[in-house]
């Protein structure tokens, strides 16, 4: 299994960062085209994000300091809904706040897919926490004959 970690600087309290992790218009408004969530402790994490089917539940939800779900794709044999973990830790610095990102428990072919993704949407997040419009969302996965090795 594999890990992916990253961060971004976000010039928005953690308070404003922290909607956007647990709000439907917050989510979409950075990462997927539709959400349902449930931001509690066991409640349901589903996101819809170019054509796949994200699906999960909160683990951890600690306002305005981290949020844990679990993470798998609906109808994947190799990443089930809630076989990954995503834990967003946010840490308050002088100018706004520190995005911690840190997806483990990834499957050793999807780890470049979900670098790609996260790469992509993390500064999607920086605009839109800070008011700004992330405009529209083109982005499309990896193929998958990209992510294996020796392809």
């Amino acid at each position: 299994m594999a890990e992916f970690t990253t961060s971004v600087e976000i010039l928005a309290p953690p308070d404003a960062v922290f909607d956007h992790l647990v709000t439907e218009a917050g989510m979409t408004a950075w990462m997927g085209q539709h959400a349902v969530l449930d931001p509690r402790t066991g409640g349901g994490f589903a996101v819809d994000i170019a054509g796949y089917a994200v699906r999960g539940r909160y683990l951890v939800v600690d306002r305005p300091h981290r949020v844990v779900v679990s993470w798998g794709v609906a109808g994947s044999d190799d990443l089930p809904p809630g076989a990954s973990r995503v834990e967003i830790a946010l840490h308050p610095t002088s100018t706004g706040t520190r995005v911690m990102l840190t997806h483990a428990d990834l499957p050793d072919a999807d780890l470049e897919g979900h670098a790609d993704g996260w790469a992509h949407f993390l500064p999607r997040l920086r605009v839109v926490a800070t008011g700004g419009d992330a405009g529209r969302d083109d982005w499309v996965p990896l193929p998958d004959a990209a992510r294996r090795p020796g392809s």
